[in-house]
């Protein structure tokens, strides 16, 4: 067989981006999508590697789809994007997948499956997957073709429930439905999708995308209930009778807190607080914004620090600053958002640890006391140490600080009366099967894992259908 050496001769493209001051003036897409062209160009660069052959057996190299959660069959739509076979390309994508185009966009392919390719290593750079993922799943929308959702299976006479709308149980109702069950949603919100609608911002997804997937899943026989809070012991023995399993993928919905001194004054908000409301404005649910003039300062470095800094640049926000305590090469978020923050004029605060919110006397938000940081080689780990160095107190002015340092875990009141044994850090404990201490009781993404990516949420969901699916062939 020939060896493929597009890559050498093609160089790496990824989507070209909207300049950035015409980006900052509006909530559309960061990025454009891929015409043919460039699709088939990108594909070209793929070396088709031997991964199936390798299968269960032991080797030291990785390729895109050990790198991806879902164990997508990359290699085979890429080469049918190639030929030009639209068709077969997006049944291979949505085959292990539910939405391959949402995770597309959101996915941090740099460290998944892009991070895996065989030529990521070198010089030229890996295939652009996820933007053929987008480019493919779209066209073939244009064209008319429509995910399976067990539209033409008959059904088997089972039902489930789930609770939560966000990847993991939009995940696990796409596997359920295809396979002829019954299923049936309960969302706390006004809108269906969770983090994808509410956590992720609409210049890195449009919100029409993901309920596009819940409008075709309707259509298929899911039974949405909005503004519906699963928060009582009687609404859980309610569900134990009716359903034959439940699945929970309520997320990790509490924000941490930085643990600082007025940390409860007015002008200090959670993340998740900024980007709904923010979205809600996209939605035209109301028009005012509550950064806007307003000096803003983010805490915090991973992606939903970048998102709330590109948040509020378009939220008319006078000046935006993020700080964080470590230098920029430590940050734990994507490095092109970083630069896409930069590019939108966005200022960062590195070595700096937050200590104090200055407040006046209406304990309102008047600054953010902070101490210079140093990182240190430290024996026992591989990343440095962090010192905060004396005499180092330097202030910054500002009217709101937002806090972007992660979530954590929240134990319903009602786990217990469905027999859930929870963990140290109120994680709902599950087997391989993504099945809890109650054996017809499942659940998976961030209630299981603690706040992780999108694309693990969606592989526990589809795990967790796989398994409730095996259960009732058994029965």
């Amino acid at each position: 067989m020939r060896q493929n050496k597009a890559y050498l001769t093609i160089k790496k493209m990824a989507p070209k981006k909207r300049d950035a001051k015409q980006r900052i003036s509006d909530f559309n897409p960061t990025y454009y999508i891929f015409n043919k062209d460039e699709a088939q160009n990108q594909s070209l660069r793929c070396l088709k590697c031997p991964i199936d052959l390798l299968k269960g057996m032991s080797s030291e190299f990785n390729f895109c789809k050990t790198g991806c959660p879902l164990e997508n069959k990359i290699p085979i739509w890429i080469e049918e994007v190639k030929r030009g076979n639209i068709k077969e390309a997006f049944k291979c994508s949505n085959e292990t997948s539910p939405f391959p185009e949402i995770l597309g966009m959101v996915c941090p392919q740099d460290i998944l499956c892009q991070g895996a390719c065989t030529i990521a290593k070198t010089e030229m750079g890996s295939v652009t997957i996820g933007a053929i993922e987008v480019y493919l799943n779209e066209q073939a929308f244009k064209m008319g073709l429509m995910p399976d959702y067990g539209q033409k299976k008959e059904k088997i006479g089972k039902k489930v429930a789930i609770i939560g709308s966000g990847p993991a149980g939009m995940s696990c109702a796409t596997f359920l439905l295809r396979a002829g069950i019954g299923v049936d949603m309960f969302e706390k919100s006004d809108r269906p999708g969770g983090l994808l609608t509410y956590g992720i911002p609409n210049f890195k997804i449009q919100k029409n995308v993901i309920l596009r997937r819940f409008n075709w899943m309707q259509e298929a026989g899911l039974n949405l209930h909005l503004d519906t809070d699963i928060n009582s012991s009687k609404q859980i023995k309610d569900m134990l009778d009716k359903y034959d399993a439940i699945f929970i993928g309520l997320g990790a919905p509490k924000s941490k807190n930085a643990n600082l001194k007025n940390e409860d004054a007015h002008g200090v908000y959670h993340v998740m607080d900024i980007l709904r409301h923010a979205q809600k404005r996209v939605f035209q649910d109301f028009y005012e914004s509550i950064l806007e003039n307003k000096n803003v300062v983010i805490i915090g470095g991973g992606d939903s620090a970048m998102d709330a800094v590109r948040t509020s640049i378009r939220m008319r926000a006078k000046s935006v600053r993020c700080v964080y305590r470590r230098d920029e090469k430590s940050m734990p978020g994507s490095r092109k958002e970083v630069v896409n923050a930069k590019e939108e004029g966005a200022l960062f605060e590195f070595n700096a640890s937050p200590k104090e919110v200055i407040v006046d006397q209406q304990y309102r938000v008047k600054g953010l006391l902070c101490q210079k940081t140093k990182l240190v080689d430290s024996d026992n780990s591989i990343r440095k140490k962090l010192i905060v160095l004396e005499d180092s107190d330097f202030s910054l002015e500002c009217d709101i600080i937002i806090l972007a340092l992660g979530f954590d875990n929240y134990v319903f009141p009602w786990y217990d009366t469905a027999e859930i044994n929870t963990g140290k850090w109120g994680e709902i404990i599950v087997d391989k099967d993504k099945r809890t201490s109650n054996k017809r009781v499942f659940a998976g993404g961030d209630s299981v894992r603690g706040a992780d990516l999108a694309v693990t949420a969606a592989a526990d969901g589809k795990k967790a259908a796989f398994s409730i699916i095996n259960d009732f062939i058994k029965n």
